[in-house]
């Protein structure tokens, strides 16, 4: 059960009402009006919480499982304990992230309210239902839509949008950039700092005016601690649904598609283009001037240094096809154990 001091419960919810929510299938002889309190994991649910099955390998847990209601396939449903009651579905992680969510909502908006040391430029404008927290500055000109919740200590800088439903982490700056709606910016993160473009010279570094902007689009999740640097003159562009792990580098003029996702500690240099649906595994980076086709897939840890064709995996240092790659995995094991055994 979530800390009531940090999660707020929203439930009970019926059976029924959580199965149609989810577009689900009760099995024959669960009761639609039983009354569910909350979510848990297979081994910690109880007698009145719901939990899910999505792997195989837990199947044995869900035959010792003591949760009201489980949501699972129907090829398991024979594996469950005699008296659960079961919402079965295609995709139950899915349905089980739903019902969480349904439970635990992430909204902070409940009622609008702006603190007492918040400094609001006059030319500034903020709309319905707002949270303003503590030490939060909003610049001239800004533009803060409805629903929106902006933690302790957020910087929003002159002349910046926030869409509607967005929530800003504490200690988050945003500049040069226009957010879209129902975006999740956690703390931390930095958004619009100057590209870091120069012209080196042997007498000295001359920088290059960075004269583009951040356009973030709607339900992007940046990470905390994330960095996505304002383009040089082209904007850098953040796509639709894209997810962003924390502690992730974006430099200036990347474009990125709709629906990427970046896991923790990658990198992406300036200039670089990712089509929709680009993966990127932990740690790993991106040359400047790249392009990554649609669907590509990058192994963590691999350094692409050269563009990758639409619905490619790579992976390695140069990043290679990742059957290659495995390819001289396996001649290096076979040589390195020929030489132990010489």
């Amino acid at each position: 059960m979530a800390d009531s001091r940090f999660f707020h419960n929203a439930g009970p919810f019926s059976l029924q009402e959580l199965c149609d929510y989810v577009g689900g299938e009760l099995s024959e002889g669960s009761d639609p009006s039983f009354l569910v309190t909350d979510v848990g994991a297979l081994e910690d649910a109880g007698k009145t919480e719901i939990s899910f099955l999505d792997n195989k390998k837990y199947v044995s847990a869900l035959a010792d499982t003591s949760a009201g209601v489980c949501i699972l396939e129907k090829k398991f449903a024979g594996k469950a304990p005699t008296g659960t009651s079961l919402i079965l579905t295609d995709k139950p992680y899915k349905s089980y992230a739903l019902i969480a969510q349904k439970f635990y909502s992430d909204n902070k908006n409940v009622s609008g309210a702006i603190h007492s040391t918040a400094v609001i430029a006059k030319t500034a404008s903020v709309g319905d239902n707002c949270v303003i927290s503590a030490g939060v500055a909003i610049g001239e000109n800004v533009e803060i839509k409805s629903g929106c919740y902006l933690a302790p200590n957020v910087v929003i800088h002159d002349g910046c949008k926030i869409g509607e439903n967005t929530s800003v982490g504490a200690n988050a700056t945003v500049e040069y950039a226009f957010i879209g709606n129902n975006c999740q910016i956690h703390s931390g993160v930095r958004i619009g700092n100057r590209g870091f473009g120069f012209a080196m010279e042997p007498d000295g570094y001359v920088d290059v005016p960075q004269l583009g902007r951040v356009i973030v689009g709607n339900n992007v999740e940046i990470g905390a601690n994330s960095t996505i640097d304002r383009g040089a003159g082209p904007d850098t562009i953040i796509g639709d649904g894209t997810k962003i792990d924390n502690l992730v580098q974006i430099g200036h003029n990347v474009q990125m598609g709709k629906q990427c996702v970046v896991v923790a500690q990658s990198g992406i240099a300036g200039s670089s283009v990712l089509g929709d649906y680009v993966v990127m595994g932990a740690q790993s980076g991106v040359s400047g001037h790249i392009t990554m086709g649609t669907g590509v897939q990058i192994a963590g840890r691999a350094a692409v240094i050269k563009d990758v064709e639409a619905g490619q995996a790579v992976a390695g240092t140069p990043a290679m096809p990742i059957k290659d790659f495995f390819r001289l995995v396996a001649m290096w094991k076979k040589q390195l154990n020929t030489k132990k055994g010489s």
